[in-house]
């Protein structure tokens, strides 16, 4: 029986958890929907909690995604400055997940 010594550390060809992780999503060919879910779930964190609160729904359909928004006036706003929500976005996930950005 072998026992690793107190000082070995784990080989260097094993992956880690994330990766693993990732590959199997990859395999099973959920990746996107797992990161749409992801970008769904975290949205308070990346437009803030102003936008977030004002945000009714939020969904993704053809790698469009849509937020329905409350306030009339912020919908105008954020429509205006579509390009830089995007920007945002993609700060936090691939590009080629989401395409557009549509507020209604």
């Amino acid at each position: 029986m072998y026992m690793k010594n107190k000082g070995e550390r784990r080989k260097s060809d094993t992956s880690s958890i994330k990766s693993a992780i990732e590959d199997m999503l990859k395999s099973y060919r959920i990746k996107d929907k797992f990161d749409e879910n992801k970008l769904i779930a975290n949205w308070e964190q990346i437009m803030g909690t102003p936008i977030a609160r004002r945000t009714e729904k939020v969904y993704i359909k053809n790698k469009v995604l849509y937020a329905k928004i409350t306030s009339s006036a912020l919908r105008h706003e954020l429509t205006i400055a579509r390009q830089k929500v995007l920007d945002v976005i993609y700060e936090h996930v691939e590009k080629d997940l989401i395409k557009d950005v549509r507020f209604i």
